[in-house]
């Protein structure tokens, strides 16, 4: 089982816009075209914070519309909020709150012997780093730069320095760059 952060960014390090939008991702390629499919059958839960969670909402779900569309995942989908949200009918959605480490063993539970998928944001993601229980990042990079926006991780990694497992390239839009992130040892003592 692994955490995983797997998520798209702009060649200068963005995962969305100021405004929260994704508008720049889709002309770039199909999603068919990339690991997705095979990396998304791997997962058993999922975690995201609540502009990821309300992003879906509106664009994914479409739940302000007269046929909104269902939930795209079956598996357990852990929201991080402050405040509540509505839930979507037949999901199996579970909104928690506070620090990411006991939220991440009710993970694992959920997710058995799968991996679990940190869908975003950077902010989160970056909790679960600080915790020490990310372990691998996955990021499809956009041949587009967007000058500001939200950041892919807002951390400073820099010893133990992650670990590059493979690159590839997708399409004439992205690249896919896939890292192992190397744990801090104990110091001896």
């Amino acid at each position: 089982m692994k955490t995983q952060y797997y998520t798209a960014s702009s060649l200068d390090g963005f995962i969305a816009t100021t405004d929260d939008s994704l508008e720049w991702l889709f002309p770039l390629g199909d999603v068919n075209q990339t690991g997705y499919t095979a990396f998304v059958a791997q997962v058993g839960a999922l975690a995201m914070g609540a502009t990821t969670y309300r992003w879906m909402l509106r664009h994914v779900v479409k739940v302000d519309t007269s046929t909104p569309s269902p939930w795209p995942y079956e598996q357990p989908t852990y929201v991080f909020s402050h405040r509540s949200l509505p839930p979507v009918t037949g999901a199996d959605i579970r909104f928690v709150r506070g620090d990411v480490a006991p939220v991440h063993e009710e993970l694992c539970a959920a997710a058995g012997n799968r991996n679990i998928w940190l869908v975003g944001g950077g902010d989160l993601v970056g909790q679960f780093y600080d915790a020490g229980l990310l372990d691998e990042i996955i990021v499809q990079v956009g041949s587009v730069t967007l000058g500001s926006g939200k950041p892919l991780l807002p951390r400073v990694i820099l010893h133990p320095e992650l670990s590059l497992l493979q690159a590839r390239a997708l399409s004439s839009g992205f690249a896919e760059l896939h890292y192992a992130v190397n744990k801090v040892q104990p110091e001896a003592g």
